[in-house]
């Protein structure tokens, strides 16, 4: 007995402990708990319902168009290549009014689909004035028979805000329905759920995609009890705040359309008969990209998440009453061996062994199954409880100190979780305005160099890429920002300070080059393509410090001028060159470089036209070329063609110089040197 007790009391003590913080869904736990259980979906393959598109506004589309917002005639105009659609839904809003005509005609153009669902969003804070025509005509959309029975159920609690942006009366009133598409992330960040409804102005409207399955089956959402519903005799299970856990597919399997190519007939209107259409944004800047188990992934892609979970009987099923049963047994598993079992290696086998049969049982539950239950505190509870017991035994018996020490000493590599949980760094937000250079470089052609590899190499390929461009980036004191696909976003003078920031950034891109050229040797012995980038330069103030959420951020920089940066980049494939940098670059320069003129640029997203240089390496040959290219382009500045003609054309017979290249095209059509409007990524 007195045994019995000793052992008892840190036992209930944990019990309590653990299931305190599993109900209550504790920080930081609750974010270790979701990572940890991301597993599932790397686990399971399962096929996407073939029945969902998403039309995207893609960027080849807004570099056809424009910059969003575009004119709603345009829209209209796609909209009304739906219309063997069997329900189209806008992932997007038109909350304020243009010109009558442009109103109507894309208002209309909602008339002509068979069913369509409108989206709208809640807000905290605003200021649009909603008319009583709106919400009449939105209350249309609520959800009656579920609000009738939230009193009776008192949960879940839907969210709810005390104002929402809403698409203007014509458009309101012209779509079958609308939907909301406000979603929130979970505490890590991370967007792993889609809310059934929310709340605005005391009544209850479901999500775009849950209208859209509304109006697919003619059917409505009913309660089944507290925590579950159903839709057309499925069930759909919620957590306490009416969100429903989504089921992630391969971002490969998702069906993605240009909006583009609809207009440009590339994709036939046919492609879209009977299916669900989901209308939404991609374009960086205009469009949202969400963190999720499965990476980053378009903000509409939730939306089809979930219709296909729906349509293809993928929703997860959620038990929290079995975690909890669970975390009971692991509590007290180390309490019964200690009891039963003397040898502390046999104790280990069977603690480790029952949480591997439960995880195997739990992973295989949930792939065929498709049954979610939190294994992550029944493992904390179980390391935790063996901690404990396996301490209290081990000061007990001194005879076997040196072999229990042993043993538990298996645990230690746990513990590191353990501290990570108790100790916590305390992390703020916030940033400042800093003047900084900005490099961003990018593969050329590297869709057409990843399609031609498999995974591995690929992998392998950009490893041996990164590896020697990240460390230009560090020996020339700059910070890398991050990787952006096989781009390398990096900036200077920040965190530290680097007086001669554009001097650095400047010597790093020349780096870079000079190790790519290394690099691209040893590819052609192993018979592999060479690797060629494109590199972006400009200096300015921008916003600089720790971005995010109070719960996932990380060290970077906004601005305008990082957008610049970016762009001009982009520019190089135009002039045939390796490093372009911005005149606001130029006259930060205190090291002597070779670099020219080329022109001023109108890249989008800037008001103004930016002058912008080609960077060469200093050599005796660059030298020679900057003279006589200077020279070329003043002739052809001051209108003397014939001269600049002959200099351009000397530069490429001897250097096959890209940039006289493109200036003889220039001069050949007539077009005086100027400001040239590009588009760019």
């Amino acid at each position: 007995m007195k045994k019995l007790l000793l052992y008892l009391f840190p036992t209930l003590f944990i019990l309590v402990l653990m299931l305190f913080i599993e109900i209550k869904h504790i920080e930081p736990f609750e974010s270790f708990s979701l990572r940890f259980n991301d597993i599932n979906f790397d686990l399971q393959k399962k096929r996407i319902n073939q029945d969902i598109v998403f039309l995207a506004i893609d960027e080849k589309s807004v570099n056809e168009y424009g910059r969003w917002p575009w004119k709603r005639e345009i829209l209209a105009e796609g909209i009304s290549l739906l219309d063997q659609a069997d329900i189209l839904l806008m992932d997007m809003i038109f909350s304020e009014p243009t010109n009558t005509y442009a109103d109507t005609l894309l208002s209309q153009s909602f008339e002509n689909i068979n069913a369509s669902v409108c989206g709208f969003f809640l807000r905290e804070k605003s200021t649009q004035t909603i008319t009583t025509d709106e919400i009449q005509t939105l209350e249309d959309s609520a959800l009656d028979l579920l609000q009738s029975q939230v009193a009776q159920y008192k949960k879940p609690s839907f969210i709810a805000s005390p104002f929402a942006e809403l698409n203007i009366l014509p458009i309101l009133q012209s779509c079958t329905l609308s939907g909301s598409f406000t979603t929130l992330p979970e505490n890590d960040g991370l967007m792993r759920s889609y809310p059934l409804a929310v709340y605005y102005e005391n009544f209850l409207y479901p999500s775009l995609a849950v209208q859209g399955l509304r109006l697919k089956f003619d059917s409505d959402v009913q309660r089944v009890n507290a925590n579950t519903v159903s839709l057309a005799d499925r069930e759909i299970h919620l957590n306490p705040n009416g969100f429903i856990r989504l089921n992630f597919y391969d971002r490969k399997e998702y069906k993605i359309i240009s909006f583009l190519d609809l207009m440009q007939g590339k994709i036939s209107p046919d492609i879209f008969k009977n299916k669900i259409v989901i209308l939404g944004i991609t374009e960086v800047g205009a469009g949202d990209v969400v963190s999720t188990p499965v990476g980053m992934m378009y903000g509409p892609l939730l939306h089809y998440t979930f219709i296909s979970n729906f349509l293809e009987n993928h929703l997860i099923v959620e038990y929290e009453n079995i975690t909890t049963l669970l975390v009971i047994l692991m509590v007290l598993l180390p309490l019964l061996l200690i009891l039963f079992v003397k040898e502390v290696k046999i104790r280990t086998v069977i603690n480790i062994t029952t949480y591997i049969l439960i995880y195997i049982i739990v992973r295989y539950l949930f792939i065929s199954q498709m049954i979610y239950i939190d294994l992550f505190y029944p493992l904390t509870s179980l390391i935790l409880s063996i901690i404990v017991i396996e301490g209290i035994a081990f000061r007990r018996q001194e005879k076997s100190s040196r072999f229990i020490k042993d043993a538990f000493s298996a645990y230690l590599s746990a513990d590191l979780l353990d501290q990570l949980i108790k100790n916590p760094k305390t992390l703020t937000l916030g940033g400042e305005n800093k003047e900084l250079s900005i490099l961003f470089s990018d593969i050329r052609g590297f869709t057409s160099i990843s399609e031609s590899m498999n995974a591995s190499s690929l992998v392998t390929l950009l490893n041996r890429y990164f590896t020697p461009m990240t460390q230009s980036v560090m020996q020339h004191k700059g910070m890398l920002d991050k990787y952006i696909g096989d781009a390398v976003m990096a900036f200077f003078n920040a965190p530290v300070d680097v007086v001669d920031h554009a001097d650095q950034a400047c010597f790093t891109a020349l780096d870079m080059i000079n190790k790519l050229n290394n690099l691209n040797k040893q590819l052609k012995e192993e018979g592999t393509p060479p690797i060629n980038i494109g590199i972006g330069i400009n200096s300015a103030e921008v916003v600089v410090g720790n971005m995010g959420s109070d719960s996932r951020f990380n060290y970077t920089i906004m601005g305008d001028g990082v957008n610049l940066s970016s762009r001009i980049e982009g520019l190089t494939k135009n002039y045939g060159v390796n490093i372009l940098i911005t005149e606001f670059t130029v006259v930060k320069l205190t090291h002597e470089f070779i670099y020219r003129k080329i022109e001023p640029v109108a890249v989008k997203g800037k008001n103004e036209a930016v002058l912008i240089y080609e960077l060469m390496p200093t050599t005796e040959e660059t030298k020679k070329i900057k003279i006589m290219y200077d020279e070329a382009l003043d002739s052809y500045i001051n209108n003397d063609l014939n001269h600049a003609k002959e200099l351009f054309n000397k530069l490429i017979k001897e250097y096959d110089d890209s940039l006289s290249k493109y200036f003889m095209v220039h001069i050949n059509n007539q077009q005086p040197w100027g400001i040239c409007k590009m588009n760019t990524k």
